[in-house]
């Protein structure tokens, strides 16, 4: 048995689902189909989730919603009208939005019940649609799918109950349709998964019915190992471990998000990345273990806006308690970290700069003047991280010689280095204007051979 899960650019029109009904009708073990809403059909459009947000963000503010439920209600009248579909959907799509507004829910599970729609609603047109090419085909909804959650909106977590109740799904003979993206507490309530969530619904309906793939279609062949938009032509990876595309994921590729693949992980599921566009290319495929390589390095990724907080103390290291209470003050404030870091009399916190404010950052450096008495307390803006993955780095000699020898040639000074506990990464920082010149001469040094 397959799990197939196709993205918001595999959904967003009526030429892309036949492609989706195609892929269904060419292998019987694709019988559980996780979607997501419909993306964009070109670069200037709009996606449907988006367009929930903004009628959501009308409703908050007591303004006219109608002008937004009108374009989510045409978005789906063209892909029903162009595969000859009811229009059944167009009228639950309004009942929809307006039972959500009326409910007593609060503002913050409106906004999540309003953006559902989206996949829930695509999720009944393709499962129409399979049924009217002959296929055997329902629409299950997420509770009666047996996907469980913690009552966390926004953040929900799948409940160990859920997995037998998924497993079920195994007895049918049918092919169900699931939206992804949210599920239901154990009271009947609405909760959505955090930032990739209908990848995280299509890795746990694969790990529930234990399948034999998880195939997750998008719009690329495969994973690259470098941003296309930084080197370009960067060669495919045809293989992958869990652990280095998590680490990919945290860095900044955009396939999945880092959390997306953990139920798959558990349960030892194979994860394959396809293209709805080209579903007989190989694609990239996600696996436990795979054999050594010659060259350990499969990745490498960067991502921008993040600041390093830096405290110095002489004699830091004799201090019990220091860092604990610099990251109390941190969470105090609601300051999520990316990493420490540190020295005998210093220690630097790596944080995105979204999460400290200007009014944020004056009140943490006078705590930690107050609280803390150091020397010195420094921020220093503009950072961008580049993470080089590669299971296997720890045993083989000379990466980090390459790493340098690569910045050398690029001039790029090294703000900040970190070895991965995971010992599947090496961190390092640099300024955000260098960032790219750093990665294309990483490149170079590690695949362009």
């Amino acid at each position: 048995m397959k799990v197939a899960k196709f993205g918001g650019s595999s959904v967003a029109s009526a030429e892309q689902l036949r492609k989706v009904a195609t892929i269904i009708q060419e292998d019987s073990d694709r019988r559980a189909i996780v979607v997501s809403a419909p993306g964009k059909r070109f670069d200037e459009d709009t996606k449907v989730t988006d367009l929930l947000i903004a009628l959501g963000e009308a409703y908050l503010q007591n303004q006219s919603y109608e002008e937004q439920v009108e374009q989510i209600v045409d978005r789906f009248k063209e892909i029903t009208t162009k595969l000859e579909l009811s229009d059944n959907v167009l009228s639950e799509i309004r009942q929809d939005v307006t039972n959500v507004v009326e409910s007593d829910y609060s503002d913050e599970l409106k906004m999540d019940a309003l953006k559902a729609i989206g996949e829930d609603s695509l999720a009944k047109v393709l499962s129409e649609y399979l049924r009217s090419l002959g296929m055997e085909s329902t629409y299950l909804n997420p509770q009666e799918a047996g996907i469980i959650v913690s009552d966390d909106p926004g953040s929900a977590q799948i409940l160990d109950d859920s997995f037998k109740k998924i497993y079920r799904l195994r007895e049918r003979d049918d092919i169900v349709v699931i939206p992804g993206f949210f599920g239901y507490t154990k009271e009947g309530k609405l909760a959505t998964f955090s930032r990739g969530g209908s990848d995280i619904t299509g890795s746990i309906v694969a790990a529930g019915v234990n399948a034999d793939l998880y195939e997750n279609f998008t719009d690329v062949d495969s994973v690259y190992c470098v941003n296309p938009t930084i080197v370009e032509n960067p060669k495919e990876i045809t293989s992958l471990t869990y652990k280095e595309m998590r680490e990919l994921s945290y860095a900044g590729f955009s396939v999945f998000h880092d959390e997306a693949l953990i139920p798959a992980f558990k349960a030892s599921i194979p994860v394959c990345i396809k293209n709805t566009n080209n579903p007989n290319g190989l694609g990239t495929i996600i696996v436990a273990e795979k054999e050594t390589q010659e060259n350990p390095v499969v990745g490498i990724a960067s991502d921008k806006g993040f600041l390093s907080l830096y405290v110095s103390k002489y004699l830091m290291n004799r201090e019990l308690g220091f860092g604990r209470r610099l990251l109390h003050i941190l969470e105090d404030e609601c300051i999520s970290f990316e990493h420490t870091p540190s020295g005998i009399d210093d220690i630097s916190v790596i944080i995105r700069e979204s999460q400290l404010p200007q009014d944020k950052e004056e009140r943490v450096i006078q705590r930690i003047k107050d609280e803390l008495d150091p020397d010195m307390v420094h921020i220093e803006k503009d950072l961008a991280l580049i993470m080089i993955v590669g299971e296997g780095m720890d045993n083989t000699i000379g990466i980090a010689d390459k790493v340098t020898h690569a910045f050398n040639r690029a001039n790029v000074n090294i703000e900040m280095m970190n070895q991965g506990s995971s010992e599947v990464s090496m961190m390092f920082g640099v300024k955000e204007s260098r960032v790219d010149a750093a990665v294309q001469a990483l490149y170079q040094s590690f695949f362009d051979h």
